[in-house]
């Protein structure tokens, strides 16, 4: 996603220029030589007088307002399906630059339970997602099937067994939650005695720190792992689903996805 990124920057900056110094410098030229004959002008001028609107638009949009990205794992199941296309809003936890991810405008900080799309410290390159569990300061711990947050055991609701489709079949059987984060409560999917001993422990979210986790806890690589993720990392906050395509589904979209909000 981070070579997308820095091609749309670098096209949209190539055709901006082109054109910017064709109108100044070029084009006045170019219609004092032509006199009573049509104006001809250079392919390499019109296909950027063609392309920088929409690559402007398109850089805008993607890097201020709001960027798509596909689910390609099961580490959010139930709440993020395999296949899943969902929006990010690129403004919740500030205004950021694109490529660098340096933040330029302040406007909000990541609240408990929001469901955020980040760069991992261990591989910047790559765009992840999980949920937003602990704060800078709190003391999240993890036992068994059990999440603390500042010593205070979390409320489980079980509601079942879980029926997975598509890619996402493998998961079929396992212990449907409702975990009660605060005031968002959601469903997470536990398996029943199987807890990675590297998963169970407690830690100390530092400043300017967030500790996210997976809602499929016992398939997801996120801060019991790898530690707490850097507020400089974050990409935004995922609000929706717009589609969802698993080629290994019946019918391969599952229509009831699209419009989802994401909780």
């Amino acid at each position: 996603m981070k070579w997308f990124e820095i091609a749309l920057v670098v096209l949209t900056f190539a055709t901006g220029i082109i054109w910017l110094l064709d109108r100044l410098l070029f084009a006045r030229r170019r219609r004092e030589a032509a006199g009573l004959l049509e104006e001809k002008e250079p392919l390499v001028v019109d296909y950027a007088r063609a392309f920088f609107p929409v690559l402007f638009v398109v850089l805008i949009l993607r890097s201020f307002v709001a960027e798509p990205f596909r689910i390609p794992s099961s580490s959010m199941m139930p709440t993020l399906l395999i296949g899943d296309f969902i929006l990010v809003n690129k403004f919740t936890y500030g205004i950021r630059l694109p490529i660098n991810n340096r933040k330029v405008i302040a406007l909000g900080e990541p609240q408990r339970g929001d469901v955020a799309v980040f760069r991992p410290p261990h591989h910047p390159d790559q765009d992840w997602i999980k949920r937003v569990v602990g704060l800078p300061g709190d003391l999240v711990a993890f036992e068994g099937d059990t999440l603390y947050i500042n010593g205070e055991r979390l409320d489980y609701q079980l509601l079942g067994q879980y029926e997975g489709r598509g890619r996402g079949r493998d998961m079929t059987g396992v212990a449907v939650l409702r975990e009660a984060l605060g005031d968002r409560p959601h469903d997470v999917l536990e398996s029943t005695g199987v807890h990675d001993p590297r998963g169970q422990g407690e830690w100390r979210v530092p400043e300017g720190h967030y500790f996210v986790m997976g809602d499929n806890r016992d398939r997801s690589d996120d801060s019991r792992f790898w530690g707490t993720l850097p507020e400089s990392q974050l990409r935004g906050k995922a609000f929706l689903v717009w589609m969802n395509f698993d080629s290994s589904a019946p019918g391969w979209v599952d229509w009831s996805r699209i419009g989802k909000g994401i909780q």
